[in-house]
């Protein structure tokens, strides 16, 4: 006999209203029923009370969080949780199983990069940049992600990797970017039938704006340089 399930399974909407609607009606959570116990825990587990903070000081918590904003686009309220959630796998020494040979290990990377662009931040505009516009803290993550020679020591290439991978690992781990982006959630055990291009399953939504070709979420924080560099070489030792 099946065991009955534990989880809750009538969480409360979630969204954020400064996202457009491309999937009218799609809610991934309206998928639950099709997930197993230890599925369903792992993706709720998500949308509850963020933990709290244990890797991060206040001040990086700030700069950090000043950061994710802009690399993520999330201006509006209900924003997905991902200082927390980096933080979490931080603290918990969750890292990729790699770092660049030439950086430090992931969380001092981390708290060296965040010191690194505070101190940008004081020199070109006399505050942190949690307290800079949106216009000073694009002109400092464009010199990190576009200039030129090394940046406080570190490969500028490398330290926007880092920044970007753990953002995005986090932003699309949550289901309001499932719902933004028309993700139906984990397959398991449901699986798949219409296989194939343009195919959908009956629980999905077709695209409302599929002529909106550019991203609504930009993954930086302006135009890219032609020639900007790559990000160096390849993994090395293990974090």
């Amino acid at each position: 006999m099946t065991p009955p399930r534990t989880t809750p399974r009538t969480p409360p909407a979630q969204g954020r209203g400064d996202v457009p609607d491309r999937f009218p009606g799609f809610r991934v959570l309206d998928q639950a029923d099709t997930w197993d116990d230890a599925t369903t825990s792992v993706v709720f587990a998500r949308i509850g009370r963020p933990a709290d903070i244990r890797f991060f000081d206040l001040h990086e918590q700030a700069t950090v969080t000043a950061l994710f904003d802009e690399v993520l686009d999330q201006q509006g309220e209900d924003r997905v949780p991902v200082t927390a959630m980096v933080d979490a796998r931080l603290a918990e020494s969750e890292g990729d199983g790699w770092h660049y040979d030439s950086m430090p290990a992931d969380g001092d990377a981390w708290h060296g990069t965040l010191a690194a662009l505070d101190e940008d931040a004081q020199a070109a505009y006399g505050r942190s940049f949690a307290d800079c516009d949106r216009d000073s803290r694009h002109a400092l993550m464009n010199a990190v992600r576009n200039g030129d020679g090394d940046w406080h020591g570190y490969h500028r290439a490398q330290v926007w990797s880092l920044w970007t991978r753990y953002a995005c690992t986090a932003f699309y781990s949550h289901p309001d970017a499932w719902d933004e982006i028309g993700f139906d959630g984990p397959a398991y055990p449901r699986g798949y039938k219409n296989l194939g291009v343009g195919k959908r399953e009956p629980f999905e939504v077709a695209d409302a704006h599929p002529e909106a070709v550019p991203s609504t979420r930009p993954a930086a924080a302006g135009p890219e340089r032609p020639g900007a560099p790559g990000p160096g070489p390849g993994p090395e030792a293990g974090s």
